[in-house]
Formats: structure tokens, sequence, C-alpha cells
């Protein structure tokens, strides 16, 4: 799943809040960075480790961030993060396909069956989240901050759910310009991708045996237009 991986991750850690097992103001990571800045890439740790900044200054986009993380959900909760993650998500969601081992930010293997159920559990909550968990989670989380998103460059403000990329009106974007702003998910660089547009109603999976490069650019927006162009009509 390559970094898809991130939302099934910060989908048990948001059963972990739910839980009580942490908060999302819970210290984690950097000094004076919270769940939540981990959870949205805004706790100023680098890529792969090292703090660049201040928490909630920037969006720095961090697979450390998410290994960070599975630590700290992993020592409250008393045993490893990939078995916390899989009775919380792949149990509770039924999924047959799915194996959450690895890296929490890039390791999860996944069918398009498994990462659909994963979608729909945002897209219709009450299941394994709350309503009111996964509208905060959907949500931009310090809405202004400026940041790169990986594979479309630098974007003013780069809005970033609890887990989830928010789309806004960021430009260039992998969703299609028909998406509403409120459309949440993520993609990764195995040519993976998933995205929720809750203001229709709808969620696409894309699994690709290609890496993520310009055919990805150029062909998931266009298969998002495509499909709401269908769904208008």
């Amino acid at each position: 799943m390559a970094s898809v991986t991130k939302l099934f991750t910060a989908t048990a850690v948001l059963v972990a809040v739910e839980e009580g097992t942490v908060g999302l103001d819970s210290p984690a990571g950097p000094s004076g960075a919270t769940v939540a800045h981990l959870l949205a890439h805004a706790s100023g740790l680098g890529p792969d480790g090292g703090v660049l900044d201040e928490p909630g200054r920037r969006r720095i986009y961090s697979n450390a961030g998410y290994e960070v993380l599975a630590d700290v959900v992993a020592e409250r909760a008393g045993f490893a993060f990939d078995r916390y993650a899989t009775e919380a998500v792949v149990d509770g969601l039924d999924l047959a396909h799915t194996m959450l081992a690895g890296s929490p930010a890039w390791g999860a293997t996944a069918s398009a069956r498994d990462v659909a159920a994963l979608a729909s559990a945002w897209l219709v909550p009450g299941g394994i989240l709350s309503r009111s968990t996964v509208e905060e989670a959907a949500r931009p989380f310090l809405a202004t901050l400026d940041g790169v998103l990986p594979g479309f460059g630098s974007q003013s403000p780069n809005e970033w759910g609890l887990g989830p990329e928010v789309r806004g009106h960021k430009s260039p974007h992998w969703t299609g310009t028909h998406n509403s702003p409120d459309t949440f998910g993520h993609f990764g660089r195995s040519g993976t991708s998933c995205w929720v547009d809750p203001a229709v109603g709808v969620a696409l999976v894309w699994l690709s045996e290609t890496e993520f490069g310009p055919w990805a650019v150029e062909a998931w927006p266009k298969l998002a237009d495509a499909l709401l162009d269908e769904l208008s009509s």
C-alpha cells in the first residue's frame, strides 16, 4: 500500500483515541508536539526523522512521525502496534486480505476490496469510528499551514486532517477538479490511492503495479472527474 498504509494507521490511532488509550492532545514526538500534530504532519519532524521546525509551524510530510505514533500507542496499550492495529482495523472491519506489519507509515498490504471497506468506514461512520471522530479527523488541522504535497509541489495552504490529506483548493492535485474541497484520502508511491468525497457520498480506490509518477498525475484526476460526471448525469 505504500503511504496508503497511513490511512490504516491513522484509523487505528483514532480507535485508540476513542478507547481512551491515547488522546489527540497527548504529548508525542518533539517537545510541544501531540498525537494530533503527528497525525497531521505538523509536528516539525522531517520526512525520515530529525526536527526541522517547531510544532505547528509547517506541514512537513513525515514517515518518521507515523513511526512515533505507533510507538506511543504501543507503549500506552502495552503491546505491539501491529497487533493493536490488526485487532482494531483488520478484525474490526473483517478485512480478509490485509496485513499490517512492517512500517506503520508504508508497510501494509491489502486488496482493493479491503481498502474500499476502510474507505466505507470513513464515508459512513458509526462502526469502528464514530461520526464525530471522522468529522474531526477529516477536517483540516491547523488549516493555514503551508507545505509540500509529495509529487505535487508546494501548496499554500497544504490542508491535512488527522491522518487523511484534505483536498481543499489545492492545484495541482491527485483528485479531480470536480471533487469537493471536503474530499480526503491518501495516495502512495506504489501507485495506490484512495479518496472519499463526503459531498457526493462516493469513495474511489486505485491499486496499480506501476509506481507513482507522471502517469498518475494525469490519470487519477481524469478518472475522478469521469466518475463524478457519470454519477451526476
